[in-house]
């Protein structure tokens, strides 16, 4: 038993103990990239795969009558943005007051395991919901453990682009699950769909076990640099400073470490309040939140109603219900171009820009009406249009949340405690998306039950107004401050900024 205990607590047993076998490589910052990029491959993928099968298996395993399946698709989407609403917060608390995030992200797994074996079983609606929910704390879990996880591998500077990687693997869990469910289910029948997600789990179960964090694995490495994107403490002159502070760069081997402030902060004990509460007064952050509740409406909404819509509009089978998300998905692999471009010159326009542009793309979706050659490529174009503005939106607003929760630490160093708060800070996100993931079902599919294709796609349009207005007032800073854009200028802090200004503006902690 100690053992055991040992091994998911990741402690060494004692001085003379030897490491793990392939520490360097277990503990790299591109496996535990892999293993996170994976992990929400699978939790997404699990999630997606029965999409395009629910509409047939409610009628054919359920009993449910044709004139409710609609309803009910909206409701088994529904209770796992619920279930992630829920459980968010609880594992970014419990994550960030573990000794070690191999723990809750096993813990996440043995619910996908169970979550799966039960969608397979199920013959009732009611396991079905079951199964659904147990998805649905899973996912909270992965989703909020997996991008702390990250965090503390890579550090914040390049946050968004590594986040931009975690992007694809969401995009492709997306992409590929609806497409191969409908395929595997019109060609083998029903529970072939889930041998393949067995597999992953096989998979996802081999990696979280292997996996090493850095701060498990410096117990051994307390002399090297592990390969984790950090840089040694170094001195950096008052005039490299100024230099960054006007808009220059520095050569490589000048380059500011993460850690380095233009002025020392003294160490403040932690604050009594849990962290997730400092968080929530920030503006900045409710703004980020806001923005993937938008943002998450918007991406399920079309899980609802897009399978039965293409099977009544063009008479498609689950194949072609799975294929037409191929068009949305596809430019989510930019993200990581997207995620650079937002270290380097931060967030507020990219997620302006994202929210504003998919306006007259979704307006224009009430014009598929009919079943025709050229309604068909409208559809596919549209869809590939709105595919673009939530990719430039995606990743900027994930990164956001990690640059807050800098700002807070740089503007206080200690007040979340040693184990810090990102997992905390990511489990408000998740709640947020999930949140987002409990609306959008709800809304297109009883919308478009009650007021049609139309109304449901220019209603779900204009609700992206409402998000882009707040980020361009506070994505990235009160838009009337001078604020840090890229990763050098979040670390040399605000004081070196504020030289910039006559009267000393406030740069990106003070406005959060």
């Amino acid at each position: 038993m100690q053992r055991v205990k040992d091994f998911l607590s990741g402690a060494r047993v004692d001085a003379t103990s030897s490491p793990p076998y392939l520490l360097s490589v277990r503990s790299s910052k591109t496996f535990i990239l892999v293993t996170i990029c994976i992990a929400v491959f699978t939790d997404v993928f699990l999630y997606g795969i029965i999409v395009p099968v629910i509409p047939f298996t409610l009628a054919s395993r359920a009993s449910v009558p044709q004139s409710s399946v609609q309803s009910y698709v909206s409701i088994l989407l529904a209770v796992y943005g619920a279930a992630l609403l829920v459980a968010s917060p609880l594992a970014g608390w419990y994550a960030d007051k573990s000794s070690s995030r191999r723990l809750p992200l096993l813990i996440g797994l043995l619910a996908l395991a169970g979550a799966t074996i039960m969608l397979c079983l199920a013959r009732t609606v009611a396991l079905l919901i079951v199964g659904r929910i147990l998805q649905g704390l899973s996912a909270a879990i992965v989703w909020t453990v997996g991008q702390a996880l990250l965090v503390d591998t890579v550090g914040q500077k390049d946050i968004g682009q590594i986040l931009g990687y975690v992007s694809i693997s969401m995009s492709v869990g997306i992409l590929l699950a609806p497409l191969l469910g409908g395929i595997v289910y019109e060609r083998s029948g029903y529970y072939p769909v889930f041998y393949m997600a067995f597999g992953l789990i096989a998979l996802d179960i081999l990696l979280r076990m292997v996996l090493i964090e850095k701060k498990i694995a410096r117990q051994w490495l307390k002399d090297e640099i592990v390969d984790s994107g950090e840089t040694k403490s170094a001195e950096t002159s008052p005039e490299d400073i100024d230099h960054v502070a006007s808009g220059g760069a520095l050569p490589d081997d000048r380059k500011i470490p993460e850690a380095a402030q233009s002025t020392p902060t003294p160490y403040r004990k932690p604050t009594k309040w849990p962290p997730v509460l400092t968080l929530l007064k920030s503006r900045r952050l409710l703004t980020a939140l806001w923005g993937w509740i938008v943002q998450g409406s918007q991406v399920t909404a079309f899980d609802s109603v897009i399978p039965l819509y293409v099977e009544r509009t063009f008479g498609w089978n689950s194949t072609g219900a799975g294929l037409i998300f191929l068009a949305i998905m596809i430019p989510g692999f930019a993200a990581p171009l997207v995620g650079w471009a937002s270290d380097k010159y931060g967030p507020r326009w990219l997620t302006v820009i994202g929210f504003m542009l998919a306006v007259p793309f979704w307006v224009l979706l009430r014009l598929v009406t009919h079943d025709s050659l050229g309604q068909k490529v409208l559809l596919c174009a549209l869809l590939f249009l709105i595919g673009i503005t939530l990719t430039l939106v995606n990743a900027p607003l994930m990164a956001e949340i990690t640059y807050v929760v800098e700002a807070k630490e740089r503007e206080s160093p200690g007040r979340f405690g040693p184990s810090g708060a990102y997992a905390q800070a990511y489990g408000l996100f998740v709640t947020a998306f999930a949140a987002g993931s409990l609306i959008g079902p709800l809304w297109s599919g009883y919308v478009v039950e009650s007021a049609g294709w139309g109304t449901m796609a220019w209603s779900l349009g204009l609700f992206g107004v409402s998000g882009a207005i707040p980020c361009l007032i506070w994505t990235g800073g009160l838009i009337t401050e001078v604020n840090a854009k890229s990763g050098e200028e979040r670390a040399i802090g605000k004081v070196a900024l504020g030289r910039m200004g006559d009267a000393a503006p406030r740069l990106e902690g003070n406005v959060v």
